[in-house]
């Protein structure tokens, strides 16, 4: 009887424990623990370049882009990639294939070419570049963004360029064309370093660019531009070029000319300020005691030290009567002067770097007699 009863808890016990064996099995089935169904694998094909730019100069095309970094299953790319550059004529066509690198992931892409004969001639018209990244297999994800620039005949080169520096700034003058409508594009390149800004203040005079392009185009056939910019104690480099604008599908395109042989400026400050204008002088009276005021109109001159007084009595030469520092203010009070005299004045202003402007127009005052 007790056998009975033990060989009931036994298959009991033995029950019980192949149900918890098979809820544990079935919790391990559909746990998210386990894997699931199998995933394919990955193709490793990089993200398409999105950031292509291009730009044809002469007859040369540069273009500049970024490398991706991932592929299409935004897992990191670990080896260089092979990058297919293409052109085609209008914005979509087969790939007119330019020239073939390879380049590290996030690495930054340049290419450059001369263009065939056949796109370098005849009337305006779309020139589409695109890139293809492939894999080792030579699988691409698709083309990049197309970058547009024009075939045809490009504008002739500026020839003659000259740069001559004068109080205004810089003049440039080269051969024009008469009648011609395209722009010229001036090229200034810093050769001296910026002057730094200073660390405080509210008025941060700007750096100065090492590289800034200024465009013609209301004097460009006349062969004359003016930079006024430019900065006194600095070198500059110039260049130029033509710029013809053509509309295609819409969208405004420049075709450009060659850039033109360099020509280098010093642009150093011999230049003396104007002169100033508006002298006017007045007399006081005996009983304040004999003196005769002037003042005169400012001068702008950024560089401006300040003014001199002269003087001159009848028929004598002229003398210096103000200081030997330069006078800060437009104006000045001549005590050394004798009643029932006349008296001729003139002014002049200095810069800092002590060159002295012609002298004024000339003004008289007769101090009263008593």
């Amino acid at each position: 009887m007790k056998s009975v009863r033990n060989n009931e808890n036994c298959a009991e016990w033995c029950a019980r424990a192949a149900l918890l064996a098979a809820l544990a099995s079935g919790l391990q089935v559909a746990g998210c623990g386990m894997p699931g169904a199998p995933l394919p694998p990955s193709l490793n094909l990089p993200q398409p370049v999105a950031d292509l730019r291009a730009v044809r100069t002469g007859d040369e095309v540069s273009l500049a882009w970024t490398m991706p970094r991932r592929n299409t299953d935004k897992m990191l790319l670990k080896e260089a990639v092979r990058v297919k550059v293409c052109r085609s004529e209008g914005k979509a066509g087969q790939c007119a294939q330019a020239g073939e690198l390879k380049l590290m992931p996030g690495a930054p892409g340049t290419f450059s070419e001369a263009l065939p004969a056949a796109e370098e001639s005849g009337r305006p018209r779309s020139l589409s570049y695109f890139l293809e990244v492939e894999n080792a297999q030579g699988r691409t994800a698709g083309p990049s963004n197309l970058a547009a620039v024009v075939a045809g005949q490009a504008p002739p080169p500026v020839t003659g360029l000259k740069a001559t520096v004068g109080k205004s700034g810089v003049t440039l003058r080269w051969t024009g064309i008469p009648g011609e409508s395209s722009a010229v594009r001036l090229e200034r390149r810093l050769l001296t370093p910026p002057v730094a800004a200073p660390k405080d203040g509210l008025l941060k005079p700007a750096v100065e660019p090492a590289v800034q392009r200024f465009l013609v185009a209301d004097r460009a056939a006349e062969g004359r531009a003016l930079d006024k910019t430019i900065r006194f104690g600095a070198t500059y480099e110039f260049r130029a070029q033509r710029v013809a604008r053509v509309t295609l599908g819409g969208e405004m395109l420049e075709l450009v000319g060659g850039l033109s042989e360099p020509v280098r400026v010093e642009a150093r400050d011999v230049f003396p300020p104007d002169a100033p204008t508006g002298l006017a002088a007045v007399a006081t009276t005996p009983d304040n005691g004999a003196a005769i005021d002037l003042n005169w109109q400012p001068n702008t001159e950024a560089d401006l030290a300040g003014y001199v007084v002269y003087r001159c009595e009848g028929e004598g030469a002229w003398q210096r009567i103000s200081p030997q520092k330069p006078l800060a203010a437009p104006a000045y009070h001549d005590a050394s002067v004798q009643a029932g005299h006349s008296y001729r004045y003139a002014v002049t202003a200095v810069d800092e770097g002590n060159h002295e402007s012609p002298r004024s127009a000339e003004a008289e005052e007769t101090v009263p007699a008593p």
